[in-house]
């Protein structure tokens, strides 16, 4: 049941059944383009309960992860610079 629409963000209520179940409103399935069977990740942070498709935590963690490279680096070059390197000292 939707209750309240506000600055980019629209609050349902849904009730949880005897077997823990939570059903995600048709309008939230429909713009996530989550269907019957799909998997979707829950995170846990204090009190507060997060639901995410698997594209939507992969852009997460892509996103947390680029902070930590320095501006300019192809982290991908790094690991396949490095992997090189282990091959050559392998084979002195």
């Amino acid at each position: 049941m939707r209750i309240e629409s506000r600055r980019g963000e629209t609050i349902y209520q849904s009730k949880v059944d005897s077997s823990g179940r939570i059903s995600l409103p048709a309008e939230i399935r429909a713009s996530l383009g989550v269907e019957v069977g799909d998997l979707v990740i829950v995170k846990q942070e204090g009190s507060s309960i997060e639901i995410l498709t698997p594209m939507q935590a992969l852009r997460k963690a892509q996103e947390y992860f680029q902070k930590l490279a320095p501006p300019g680096v192809s982290l991908a070059d790094e690991i396949i610079r490095e992997h090189r390197d282990e091959v050559a000292r392998e084979g002195e």
